[in-house]
């Protein structure tokens, strides 16, 4: 008897501590979703804006922990609770280091990650055209004061809305609601991005451009770095094996079941599958099933993510499509959308057998719990619009919450923060580094000695003497290799090829992006530059058109003009001999 309650002694210590290293650990999983949030906003906007979007990631959770120590967390989580509404901070963490990392040290940290995610929602859906000490400021608060006290409602034990039984294990509501009805009041404040919706001449409604971001490769890895650090978000707080493998499982079930549906649906909607969309599908997945990570079966998670997958696309596709508010990333559509499904998914589907062993009304049919989901969701997106709404308002009114119109064309990376590019060796002007060639000869009138080749002296080009013309050749991508050979088959030695956009007769089949269709009169093309003299023109677009014709609108156009003069610069010839590739 003695051995067995020793052993049992043993097993909960351990236990204990396990699970105590686990929670730190879930909460360095939550951080990393900073990543997470950071490259999917980067990848579903501009590459002009790519620096601006990190650097707004990474000040959010910066400002955050200095706002959160000095009052966030007090009010969130202080001993001292009243009414059941706000805490009252005793700043311990100053003024009794030890005592408080004692009591609070990995609870400060795990609300403190959780708080950061709340605030960083936000920038996706006002990116490209807010002022950065704008967002400076609305992070601040959000994390000063919106955030924690109804965080503190729900998971404070002397909270209004813990003690009446409302669940949210995770933060669907406390969380991702707060965040996403932020980000909804402030991209309707700050107004869409310039040219997303055009009045055209003659027409009451508005047509709305699809603006595509600049790397999907970015974004997926974001949604996998978010879905990898959710099962910390989701099962930290798990208090023993069982529980966490059910959080486990129903945080894998859902966000896959949102995928599969949302790919189904914009694959019949729109004739394919929308990449992006289903990007956004696994982080719907994900929100929705927060609250009741603990508290639902297989089932139950299947359900939300079958809900989540149609609900993003239809709240992503009416906010743009019909109420013309502009959100880059789909912010309002993942967290606003899903976080409330969430939270009510809980008061329907909850299974008593369940590790939370909550009374669903589809399990039980007592509809108690679903009420005080439902007062609760109401209450924390009442507090944060009344709060939010009026940090934006004076935002707006004092230092501005957007960007000027130049600023916003030229791309806040260069008027915000003096990038002239967040990819540097992508930059759109003439490299001046110096790399050290002191010792080159420039050409002065005569050409240089040269060890490696042999130069000769020409006289100059006389008019007359052979006549130049360059051949352009515009192609379909797919007749390039076919025009290349005939090409060098008539001694052509030489071109100029580029990747092209046209607007001709031909027009490509409608595609979507995020359900707006994107333009399809510019169709990529090959442009084949080539300058003769020696070999007859017509040769040439007889041997062109012979390979590229197919009969059908599309095959391209061929353009010959007159040349002046060539001179080939590594020996300094003109005329008919720089066009001799020879030695």
């Amino acid at each position: 008897m003695v051995i067995d309650e020793i052993t049992k002694l043993i097993e909960e210590t351990v236990n204990s501590k396990v699970f105590g290293i686990w929670f730190l650990i879930g909460a360095a999983l939550v951080f990393f979703m900073q990543a997470g949030f950071a490259m999917v906003e980067t990848g579903f906007t501009r590459a002009k804006n790519a620096g601006n979007i990190i650097m707004k990631n990474l000040m959010d959770f910066c400002i955050g922990t200095v706002v959160f120590i000095l009052l966030g967390f007090g009010l969130m989580m202080a001993e001292d609770y009243a009414f059941g509404f706000i805490g009252v901070p005793n700043l311990d963490i100053f003024k009794d280091f030890s005592g408080f990392i004692e009591k609070n040290a990995s609870s400060f940290v795990f609300n403190l990650v959780f708080c950061a995610t709340a605030a960083t929602i936000v920038s996706g859906a006002m990116a490209e055209r807010t002022k950065f000490i704008s967002y400076c400021i609305y992070s601040a608060m959000i994390s000063l004061f919106v955030y924690p006290v109804e965080a503190g409602w729900i998971w404070n034990s002397q909270g209004w809305l813990a003690q009446m039984g409302f669940h949210d294990f995770a933060g669907s509501a406390a969380i991702h609601s707060v965040g996403g009805i932020t980000a909804l009041i402030g991209a309707i404040m700050v107004g869409p991005r310039l040219g997303k919706y055009v009045k055209e001449k003659g027409k009451t409604k508005k047509k709305v451009n699809a603006i595509p971001g600049h790397s999907i490769t970015l974004g997926a890895l974001g949604c996998f770095i978010l879905w990898f650090g959710w099962y910390g978000f989701n099962g930290a707080a798990a208090w023993d094996n069982t529980s966490l493998a059910s959080i486990f499982l129903t945080t894998t079930i859902a966000p896959a079941a949102a995928t599969c549906v949302t790919m189904l649906f914009t694959w019949m909607k729109n004739g394919k599958p929308d990449v992006s969309m289903c990007l956004n599908a696994s982080l719907a997945g994900l929100v929705g099933i927060t609250a009741g990570c603990d508290a639902l079966d297989a089932i139950g998670s299947t359900v939300v993510g079958v809900v989540s997958g149609i609900l993003v696309v239809a709240v992503v596709e009416v906010l743009d499509l019909k109420l013309h508010i502009d959100d880059p990333v789909g912010a309002v559509g993942v967290h606003l959308a899903n976080g409330i499904w969430g939270t009510l998914a809980v008061g329907l589907l909850a299974n008593p057998k369940a590790p939370a062993g909550l009374d669903g009304l589809f399990y039980t049919g007592s509809a108690k719990l679903l009420g005080i989901q439902t007062l609760g969701i109401l209450a924390v997106l009442g507090w944060t619009a009344v709060w939010m709404t009026l940090v934006f308002f004076v935002i707006k009114k004092t230092i501005g919450l957007r960007v000027s119109a130049e600023e916003e064309i030229k791309g806040l990376d260069s008027t915000e923060h003096g990038l002239p590019s967040a990819y540097a060796d992508f930059v759109p002007a003439v490299e001046s580094l110096d790399y050290g060639y002191e010792e080159a000869v420039p050409v002065t009138g005569e050409i240089p000695v040269a060890e490696a080749v042999p130069v000769k002296k020409v006289p100059a080009f006389e008019e007359g003497e052979h006549r130049f013309t360059k051949i352009e050749i515009i192609c379909k991508e797919s007749k390039f290799e076919a025009l290349k050979n005939a090409m060098m088959d008539i001694g052509i030695t030489g071109m100029t090829v580029s990747h092209v956009l046209g607007c001709g007769v031909q027009k490509g089949k409608p595609e979507y992006y995020r359900g707006v269709q994107i333009e399809a009169n510019l169709l990529p093309k090959v442009q084949v530059d080539i300058v003769v003299s020696k070999v007859p023109v017509r040769k040439v677009i007889e041997a062109a058109k012979s390979v590229l014709y197919t009969g059908h609108i599309g095959d391209g156009k061929i353009f010959v003009y007159e040349v002046e003069n060539v001179v080939k610069v590594r020996t300094g010839e003109e005329g008919y001999d720089a066009l001799q590739d020879v030695e």
